[in-house]
């Protein structure tokens, strides 16, 4: 998902969005449905994995989590990242990267508008939820190493 169709989606939800440099070494923030993103950052690709964990935050968070020596806010940081994940790296994305012939990280970056940091945290994501691979379908998705396998029909 584009940074462009995420910007449609918050106004969707009456989300604000703004860009300013001013909020110090955060990449971005949610408060009160408003969402600030670092005009510091360079690629539009980046924007979208911020701006997809600033809406995981509203559809998953509550209060001032900032603090996060506390167990809670990290486990809600967690599960607003989660989201992001799961928004910009499906697994039905991974399924259809896999159909184009899409075979390594960079190719794979290119094909989901997001950095590969991004795809190689995801993954990580989903070894921790799922293990080390997923049925979804009629395909296996494997995290380690990172591939998609069509079952043999019976």
């Amino acid at each position: 998902m584009t940074y462009e169709a995420l910007l449609k989606q918050a106004e969707k939800e009456s989300i604000s969005i703004f860009e300013t440099d001013q909020i110090g070494k955060l990449h971005g923030l949610y408060v009160d449905n408003t969402i600030t993103i670092n005009s510091k950052l360079e690629t539009n690709a980046e924007k979208a994995c911020v701006l997809a964990e600033e809406l995981g935050h509203y559809y998953t968070t509550y209060g001032n989590i900032l603090d996060q020596n506390n167990v809670s806010n990290r486990k809600q940081e967690r599960r607003a990242r989660g989201w992001a994940y799961e928004k910009l790296v499906s697994m039905t994305s991974l399924i259809e990267a896999s159909k184009q012939g899409i075979r390594n990280r960079y190719e794979l970056s290119e094909f989901l508008g997001v950095p590969e940091w991004f795809i190689e945290e995801a993954i990580q994501y989903y070894k921790g939820k799922y293990g080390l691979y997923l049925e979804k379908d009629n395909y296996i998705v494997y995290f380690e190493p990172l591939g998609v396998m069509e079952k043999l029909k019976e």
